[in-house]
């Protein structure tokens, strides 16, 4: 932890750490950035006094979705680049869950592409992990449209010809309510970003860059650690600068920034810009009942 008294807040809590794992076997491989990162969505949720009842973890496909066993409480693990539909029904549904949903640069930038963009501009109340390994590992390694341009891929051995899309320039071109970045190396920072998401009230979008040691050999950890840097450190950074934000991510060869990048707290959500359920009272999922359909059978 980058923060001290978060250590020791953690330790004292590590009983109600325990009650998130589980004793399915990991199936990562050695390396992956994805148990650094559910780490640190277990120490988020702990030092936020979130217990299991509490949120639904909805998972996409690909390594990071063989995580919805490997965390205790409630998951739901969906079709590929579908995640964000799902989580955002849910969290319409119970606004009193909250809602993580979390996927990889494929589900989110190829399949899922259009729900991203939905997501964003009706700001749903969802905390989004993106796991960005710039490939798809869990099918050993094809190019993503996140991928760069260069790299040696199963799928295209004599290298990926075309420029990648710059994820975190077009998120913020739709005009996001929050925007953080961490890499998987940095567990402390994860969860400090993790922390910040959870509390807030809108569609809150969390890069991690994490290396894929398996497949992706152009941008492992030791890649990533020459480059990154933190954004409390440069001097000036306004974080409600929307073209700011949009300045500093074009670089994702020299300096790459962490920290949360962008937030407007003055955006409404999608609860508060709803008009039909202003003044109701109940949640829709208190609102279900059930039918006798049996005439529509026969």
């Amino acid at each position: 932890m980058r923060d001290k008294k978060d250590l020791h807040k953690l330790s004292k809590l590590s009983g109600d750490y325990l009650k998130y794992e589980t004793n399915k076997v990991l199936t990562w491989c050695g390396n992956c950035g994805n148990y650094g990162i559910q780490n640190a969505l277990k120490r988020a949720l702990v030092l936020e006094g979130y217990k299991k009842e509490d949120f639904l973890m909805c998972f996409d496909i690909g390594c990071n979705g063989n995580g919805s066993d490997k965390i205790e409480g409630y998951t739901l693990h969906g079709l590929h680049g579908r995640v964000l539909p799902v989580a955002s029904g849910c969290a319409l549904a119970n606004p009193k869950m909250k809602v993580i949903a979390s996927a990889g640069d494929g589900g989110t930038f190829s399949e899922g592409i259009n729900h991203l963009v939905c997501a964003i501009r009706n700001d749903y109340p969802v905390l989004f992990i993106h796991h960005n390994n710039e490939n798809y590992g869990l099918t050993v390694g094809q190019a993503s449209s996140l991928t760069r341009c260069g790299a040696i891929m199963n799928g295209t051995p004599k290298e990926v010809t075309i420029d990648p899309i710059n994820s975190l320039d077009f998120v913020l071109s739709l005009n996001p309510s929050f925007v953080a970045r961490s890499f998987s190396g940095e567990i402390g920072h994860i969860t400090e970003m993790f922390r910040l998401a959870l509390k807030h009230k809108g569609f809150a979008y969390v890069e991690i860059l994490q290396s894929c040691p398996t497949y992706n050999k152009m941008t492992p950890d030791i890649w990533y650690a020459k480059r990154i840097k933190m954004i409390e450190d440069k001097k000036d950074y306004d974080k409600s600068d929307i073209w700011q934000a949009r300045r500093i991510v074009r670089d994702m060869e020299n300096e790459i920034w962490l920290g949360l990048l962008y937030e407007n707290k003055k955006k409404s959500n999608f609860f508060e810009t709803y008009p039909f359920r202003k003044g109701v009272k109940t949640a829709l999922v208190e609102e279900v009942r059930h039918k006798d359909i049996s005439q529509f059978m026969q």
